[in-house]
């Protein structure tokens, strides 16, 4: 498996390897090794969620408060979508940076998202299915939303799709409103958060059970 980092810290792209043969396909999207080794910690996996979305639906820009947030890991076992991560963390230096990545059901791509960043989506085909490892489980007092059509942000959903959106995500704030309204994530709890799950992890873990030099990013 190859692994990329994106321009948007705390993202990453994880790009398994794919075994055809006459009888079809198997892949790997998520390997918890590979992943422990990259992001120094493993992915504590409270909740498994799967959506099915027509062509033309955006779901999010979703974020929960942080801590504890939501990390996701996530990819698309059928259709294909555009997947788009945003830097919300108050003082990052990626702040409103976004990263667009299609992940699709022949390349089985996938994106971790680290707390704090917020995570949508749009469908390019109908009956596209998103499958989603969260480390929290649903808490709907601490989850929030950007509205995806925020023009400041000008998130790359295709031209030639009408937006389907959830009454939840078409009133969710701009950007600039959810700042103001003290709504957003800082980036400096977020790293804290982040070094106190390496640090927890390393801990727990003899000495050379894992080297984050080891592994080779493309």
């Amino acid at each position: 498996m190859e692994i990329r980092e994106l321009s948007t810290s705390g993202a990453y792209e994880f790009l398994p390897h794919v075994f055809e043969d006459r009888r079809g396909k198997f892949v790997a999207p998520f390997q918890g090794k590979t992943f422990a080794d990259v992001l120094g910690h493993p992915l504590s996996l409270a909740q498994v969620n799967v959506s099915v979305s027509r062509k033309g639906t955006i779901r999010g820009v979703h974020f929960a408060d942080t801590p504890p947030g939501q990390a996701k890991y996530v990819w698309c076992p059928r259709g294909a979508l555009l997947d788009v991560v945003v830097d919300l963390r108050v003082d990052s230096p990626t702040f409103g940076r976004w990263d667009a990545i299609r992940l699709d059901a022949t390349d089985f791509h996938a994106l971790y998202i680290a707390e704090g960043l917020g995570h949508a989506f749009v469908a390019l085909e109908d009956e596209t299915i998103m499958a989603y490892l969260c480390s929290t489980g649903y808490n709907p007092e601490r989850e929030h939303g950007i509205t995806p059509l925020d023009e400041d942000l000008s998130l790359p959903w295709p031209d030639d799709i009408e937006p389907i959106l959830s009454d939840k995500d078409a009133q969710a704030p701009t950007l600039r409103q959810a700042l103001d309204a003290d709504l957003l994530p800082s980036y400096d709890v977020c790293v804290t958060h982040y070094a106190t799950a390496q640090a927890q992890w390393a801990t727990a873990q003899p000495a050379e059970a894992f080297s984050l030099t080891e592994h080779t990013k493309s």
